[in-house]
């Protein structure tokens, strides 16, 4: 159930920073509130994936994962200049979590 928390926190964390973008500096009620909602799950979510995730593990996935939706949505939706140098480091990003994920044990559970 622990991945599942992991992916909903990154989920939330992903609608709050579009909704960051789209609050225009907080001046965008709905959408402010709509980042504090979604940021204050996402913070739940992680925290409860880490009963059973380790802390380093976890933050990292749900830090590097989150990254890379980000600037997919950058690129696809508010047409941000994208390059080979962002491409790359979006795939370096997918790679350490992967190397992070094949680095051992998940559980801090003993």
């Amino acid at each position: 159930m622990a991945w599942v928390w992991l992916a909903a926190a990154i989920i939330t964390e992903v609608i709050g920073t579009i909704a960051l973008k789209a609050s225009n500096g907080f001046s965008h009620v709905n959408a402010s509130l709509t980042v504090i909602f979604a940021y204050a799950a996402s913070f739940i979510l992680l925290g409860l994936s880490l009963k059973e995730i380790e802390l380093g593990v976890a933050y990292a996935i749900w830090a590097g994962v989150g990254t890379a939706l980000i600037t997919v949505v950058g690129i696809s939706f508010y047409n941000e200049p994208f390059s080979a140098l962002k491409i790359g480091s979006i795939s370096l990003i997918i790679v350490g979590v992967v190397g992070l994920n094949l680095s051992g044990p998940f559980s801090v559970s003993r």
